[in-house]
């Protein structure tokens, strides 16, 4: 079923019946989801396949990464090109910014840094862009963990493309023809406290405003808080996307809205200040709690085409975008952060 959340209204959708349900209840499941990214961009997803337990284990596992010593981190260097979306960035390295691409508009979206630090990988098996690890030594575990948790994140992009397919009228194996051969990013991410005095003042960020790249994006977030995402009604308005015990956050890129020409909505969304601890009486002294997110990043197959579905555009609905590559439009975005 579908339940509103708050003044976002962020639906709340329960996947069990597309795994197990009639046919008619997973009909109402994808039609459930083609209304959460057509109105919204986001959904909450229960009983989506991974288990609590292994989430639990995967953000105990990511405080124990960003808790090693700097000197241990900077074993796994992100490499100096964005492209390469592989290994640790330190605080300040990497700077999220919207659609922006020319060099001054970079430097001075840069000015305001994003206070967070993070750690990428994906397939195992990827040549293009191998896995970037921190020695054995230094986390015995870490490794092996993340490449099972990677796997069974899988096969949630599997379920969600079947039913966003179905939700929009297409083969259920439509878009999964697309995704074969798993060219997925899975992001560890720390937002270390910091004093509220430069986030109210605009000195300092965690993500600023942006869209995702890809076709979706599935997010397991802590208690913390901190998500916001822009009002469906209000432009500019932004409001929270808080943690809900169970679920999972998941919302549409940019190459699913390009697909859709619009029809589908990759709505912003950013990251502000949490919940704060008084560290003094002092206002000067309020700092924001440590935050912790893993989103699991779904892309097609860098080498397909991404053009505007039948059915999507026509003589009164022409296409908005112009055809590209997969591989193209991800490292566009991501060259502009780094």
């Amino acid at each position: 079923m579908i339940a509103p959340v708050g003044t976002l209204s962020i639906p709340i959708i329960d996947l069990e019946p597309a795994r197990t349900g009639t046919p008619e209840e997973a009909a109402q499941v994808a039609k459930d989801v083609y209304e959460a990214f057509k109105y919204v961009g986001f959904a909450y997803i229960k009983n989506h396949g991974v288990p609590q337990e292994l989430i639990d284990e995967a953000f105990s596992w990511s405080q124990k990464f960003f808790a090693l010593p700097q000197s241990d981190k900077d074993k796994a260097p992100h490499p100096p090109v964005g492209w390469y979306h592989r290994g640790y960035s330190g605080i300040g390295r990497e700077k999220v910014v919207q659609m922006v691409f020319d060099k001054e508009g970079i430097e001075e979206k840069r000015k305001v840094p994003d206070v967070k630090e993070s750690f990428e990988l994906g397939n195992e098996n990827d040549e293009r862009m191998p896995n970037i690890w921190v020695p054995d030594e230094v986390l015995p575990g870490f490794r092996e963990f993340f490449n099972k948790f990677f796997e069974t994140c899988y096969s949630i992009e599997q379920l969600m493309l079947k039913t966003i397919a179905v939700g929009m009228g297409l083969n259920e194996d439509f878009f999964l023809d697309y995704h074969r051969d798993k060219t997925n990013q899975c992001r560890l991410l720390h937002y270390p406290p910091v004093e509220e005095e430069l986030l109210r003042g605009g000195k300092a960020e965690r993500i600023a405003a942006h869209s995702d790249f890809g076709t979706m994006t599935v997010l397991f977030q802590d208690e913390v808080g901190g998500l916001e995402v822009e009002d469906i009604h209000e432009k500019g308005k932004f409001n929270p996307a808080p943690y809900i015990p169970g679920t999972a956050v998941v919302n549409i890129g940019d190459l699913l809205m390009r697909w859709s020409n619009d029809e589908l909505k990759s709505t912003l969304h950013r990251v502000r200040a949490p919940p704060l601890v008084e560290a003094s009486g002092d206002s000067k002294g309020r700092m924001t709690r440590p935050r912790y997110s893993i989103p699991y990043f779904i892309s097609p197959d860098r080498e397909r085409v991404i053009d505007c579905l039948p059915g999507c555009y026509g003589p009164n609905r022409p296409k908005k975008y112009e055809p590209i590559t997969s591989k193209d439009y991800i490292s566009m975005r991501m060259n502009a952060t780094y």
